[in-house]
């Protein structure tokens, strides 16, 4: 199990489809940041301690493959003295070292295949990590859109905006109203100016009149 065994979810899906599961997008994507954020800390202190171990595991295989070599000259000194029990001795403790430095070697090499699924994992998750914070300021600008929206179509279709405009068909009415009545007062009276006019109306009529007249003698007498 990797090391963000309460984060595989996040891991292994993809981000949109969490977002269109939660009822707040905008809280769900600042948890889904949170967390991650939160799991990159851990799983950075996790791999240093790992590395140290490393590090420390390899300082003790060493030893261990110095010492089987140190045994193996006194080994060689004791039988060259002629004290073949005490080579004997020496190595015993060589093979005891050597299968010690053996055990380490094969752990380092499990601690490097955990460190390599680690990287792997912060790889994933960063990639994640940077797509929820890609995705935040836009998800955010659409939730205060969307909320503006609803507000005004709430407002246009509220009764209060459809009584207010009623009102206002009503004052349109009544004004016209009052401004046909004015109208109607008009009618019949007639100002110094409009009576002067149609006295210069009539003395044209007249003038082209008696233009007409004089016109038409000449043609009856031809006849």
């Amino acid at each position: 199990m990797g090391v963000f065994s309460r984060f595989t979810d996040i891991i292994n899906s993809n981000i949109n489809s969490l977002l269109d599961k939660a009822e707040d997008p905008e809280k769900m994507v600042r948890l889904i940041i949170q967390e991650m954020e939160d799991t990159l800390v851990e799983v950075r202190s996790t791999s240093a301690k790992t590395l140290a171990d490393k590090k420390e595991l390899a300082r003790q295989a060493e030893k261990f493959e110095n010492d089987a070599n140190q045994w193996q000259d006194k080994a060689e000194l004791a039988l060259n003295k002629g004290r073949e029990d005490l080579a004997r001795s020496a190595l015993v403790e060589k093979k005891k070292c050597s299968e010690n430095a053996e055990a380490l070697r094969d752990e380092l090499s499990h601690v490097d295949e955990h460190i390599t699924k680690l990287q792997d994992e912060i790889s994933q998750l960063q990639d994640k990590l940077a797509d929820a914070k890609a995705r935040q300021k836009a998800i955010i600008m659409r939730e205060k859109t969307a909320s503006s929206r609803l507000k005004v179509k709430r407002n246009i279709d509220s009764d209060k905006v459809n009584d207010a405009l009623s009102r206002f068909d009503s004052y349109e009415r009544k004004i016209d109203g009052i401004e046909a009545q004015v109208e109607a007062y008009d009618l019949g009276s007639k100002s110094l100016s409009d009576e002067i006019a149609e006295l210069e109306n009539d003395e044209n009529i007249e003038d082209e009149l008696a233009k007409l007249k004089a016109k038409m003698k000449p043609e009856k007498k031809s006849k």
